[in-house]
């Protein structure tokens, strides 16, 4: 595990996010590494059920569509990091290693969420369970993507929705032989989620090479609902995989070579854990496909939330 020489090298990128965030708010946030307070959930932050066409009120809100949103990535290998020779944005901590600038990973097929998860999706949770969040967590619209949330409450998320899914006879007859078959909902692990942002042929942004800022929400100070950014070129139909908000792996950060193997060695030393995409309040920089983040498991702010894999 290099989580410790990590640190120093993670600076780069960790400064430049939340800097990036800090200079463009003035509500003075506290510290980016300081553990918040949270509250109970109140029922006042929860959205109604009734209220939302096209999601199913039945199964915690997801998506009223084929396999309740969640898109297949097909497995095999794909190209991970950056080589600043094609990609001049690149940080250097996106490179392979000192030999080579990018490294092919071969990552097995899973599922992942079309979109980010949104306010009304965590709001049926939080009602189902009595989960304690942070109240600023259900306070945006039910189609935002869900923000204020900490690394342990994306995975409590994804515990109860694999319950919800294993129990519901509402649950497609697809995703229920998947997790029969001992597939897990959690989240992506930091190469599931740039496969998924960039499939196979390398692409910058999700959508291509060139920068185009009508297919992201980036730079423009405020989350919107997802999928409203249409993005007709992004791989695998993915919606919001470049800003909105960052999204937590499940992945410890640590200096690449990527290898999963890695990811459950030495965590007792107080890991920060991965984060992908950047967010509405970033730059162009922090928007590419292989940028990559990090924060304390603790964190929770305006410009981050997650989104969910079903995989083996």
């Amino acid at each position: 595990m290099r989580l410790l020489a990590a640190f120093a090298a993670a600076g780069l990128i960790l400064v430049g996010v939340w800097l990036d965030y800090r200079n463009q708010t003035a509500r003075g946030a506290p510290g980016a590494l300081e553990s918040d307070g949270i509250a109970p959930a109140s029922a006042e932050f929860a959205t109604p059920s009734s209220e939302l066409t096209g999601y199913r009120a039945d199964l915690g809100q997801l998506l009223d569509a084929l396999l309740l949103g969640f898109v297949e990535i097909p497995g095999g290998p794909f190209l991970m990091g950056s080589d600043p020779a094609i990609d001049t944005l690149a940080y250097d901590v996106e490179r392979w290693s000192a030999d080579r600038p990018q490294g092919v990973v071969d990552v097995p097929a899973f599922l992942i969420g079309r979109s980010e998860v949104t306010v009304a999706q965590l709001a049926a949770f939080v009602e189902a369970t009595g989960h304690e969040t942070d109240p600023q967590a259900l306070a945006a619209p039910p189609l935002h993507p869900v923000s204020f949330v900490s690394w342990p409450d994306a995975l409590a998320y994804c515990r109860w929705l694999e319950e919800l899914l294993r129990e519901s006879p509402a649950t497609p007859t697809e995703l229920r032989a998947l997790l029969a078959e001992g597939w897990r909902v959690t989240l992506p692990s930091e190469a599931q989620w740039e496969k998924a942002a960039r499939g196979g042929d390398g692409r910058i942004f999700p959508w291509g090479n060139e920068l185009r800022r009508d297919r992201a929400n980036f730079a423009t100070g405020r989350p919107a609902p997802v999928g409203e950014v249409a993005c007709p070129e992004c791989v695998h139909g993915l919606s919001d995989m470049s800003g909105n908000v960052w999204e937590w792996t499940r992945s410890p950060w640590q200096p690449y070579p990527y290898d999963e193997a890695d990811d459950r060695e030495g965590l007792e030393g107080d890991p920060l854990w991965v984060m992908r995409g950047g967010s509405f309040a970033d730059p162009v920089r922090n928007v590419r496909a292989a940028i990559r983040g990090a924060a304390g498991p603790d964190v929770r702010r305006e410009f981050i939330g997650f989104r969910v894999v079903i995989a083996p």
